[in-house]
């Protein structure tokens, strides 16, 4: 039996809107979706425990089969562990996002989280220049993908409060530094890597070429490692992972899965849909299972650009789901998960805790030609059917009937 795990990454929105009104996920052309939804088991899955922020780190941990309650410690030691990083059980480990900012010092609102999604060589300039101007025996810092890298404090503090900066899209940043103890030393590497960077050429160049200027890093996601026990010895199965997001290969890594590059895979908007389906299916010929992570559909989600949420949906459905259904019938029998891990609605751009979509069918009951029932908020509300328990998904994919 191969098991696949399709995972769009914020393609949910919210559940209560108004009736008229088409999420992206329901105004998305979704067949193939739509034919897993008809054929086997439909509803919705709460992935955030209650009281718990609605990040992808729990949101995947559950899809892992991992209780976010027992085994989430915070996002950037999953982050470091894709990256290689070692962890001492007393280092703390920090999201380090290159950022844009616009208006005056003192009253500068997040203009992009992203510093105009950066490219990696770009970033990794910046980041070793921080590190060579900042870095100590306490202080390491480490280029990742994108605006996407690490900080790590070598026994360090970790009980501050921190802001994820996707939550502060255009709003002032002033409120929302680190706070608590051990934020002195934060805020201070935050402060100087804003001076450092002011006069950096690669900024000049940026700006030349009418890219946004990085005008800082932002600091936030802090943790110890965790421990958690290998996704084989519970269930019995040899996993991959298909991710371009730090993250998602960093749970992957401590589940003990072997994490596929692919070429093309950028984790945006313009990533190669097809080539992540076929390395799926060339992974499934010698392991158990696949876990399919695609990021586009929530950066489209914190851009607030509705189109390019629903085409990322539907290149996910026809260059992905698709294939994916005509070439596992050459492998033998199968079972197959479309899901999310959390919603990022359009009107907030940001994450949600609402319970999101999804669908999950065996090669059997696909065969059946159970029929179609539109892949959405609506209609997965309408089944009656709710996973309370987000990290029990695993167990119901083994269960769902041949």
């Amino acid at each position: 039996m191969k098991y696949v795990i399709i995972q769009g990454d914020g393609m949910s929105d919210l559940l209560e809107r108004p009736q008229s009104q088409d999420t992206p996920l329901e105004a998305a052309r979704t067949p193939h979706f739509d034919r897993v939804a008809g054929c086997g088991l439909y509803g919705l899955i709460h992935t955030i425990p209650e009281g718990m922020p609605p990040g992808s780190d729990v949101g995947n941990l559950s899809l892992f089969g991992y209780d976010p309650r027992q085994f989430y410690t915070g996002r950037s030691p999953l982050e470091a562990a894709a990256m290689g990083v070692k962890l001492g059980p007393e280092d703390v480990a920090f999201r380090m996002n290159l950022v844009t900012l616009r208006g005056d010092t003192g009253g500068e609102e997040m203009a992009d989280f992203s510093g105009g999604h950066i490219d990696s060589d770009s970033a990794a300039v910046l980041v070793g220049a921080l590190g060579d101007a900042l870095e100590d025996e306490s202080f390491q810092f480490y280029a990742g993908v994108s605006y996407r890298h690490l900080l790590v404090w070598r026994k360090g503090r970790e009980d501050m409060s921190t802001t994820p900066p996707h939550d502060i899209s255009d709003r002032a940043i002033a409120p929302h530094f680190p706070q608590g103890e051990g934020a002195a030393e934060l805020n201070r590497i935050m402060e100087a890597s804003r001076e450092l960077l002011a006069g950096h050429p690669l900024n000049a160049q940026r700006r030349a070429a009418g890219q946004p200027p990085i005008s800082m890093v932002w600091l936030w996601g802090q943790g110890k490692v965790p421990s958690m026990p290998v996704f084989r010895s519970l269930y019995q199965l040899r996993g991959a992972a298909i991710s371009a997001v730090d993250l998602v290969r960093g749970v992957a890594v401590y589940a003990g899965f072997d994490v596929v590059p692919v070429p093309g895979a950028t984790g945006f908007l313009d990533t190669d849909y097809a080539a992540k389906g076929k390395y799926a299916l060339r992974a499934l010929e010698d392991h158990d299972l696949v876990f399919l992570h695609i990021e586009a559909p929530d950066e489209a989600g914190h851009m607030g650009d509705r189109e390019e949420k629903i085409k990322a949906i539907e290149a996910i459905d026809g260059q992905i789901v698709g294939p994916l259904l005509d070439g596992l019938a050459a492998l033998g029998p199968f079972k197959i998960l479309i899901t999310s891990d959390h919603a990022t609605p359009i009107s907030l751009r940001t994450h949600c805790a609402d319970p999101v979509p999804f669908a999950m069918a065996s090669a059997g009951q696909l065969d059946s030609g159970g029929g179609t029932l539109k892949y959405g908020e609506r209609t997965a509300l309408a089944s009656g059917v709710v996973i309370s328990d987000g990290h029990s998904i695993i167990e119901r994919l083994l269960a769902c009937p041949e």
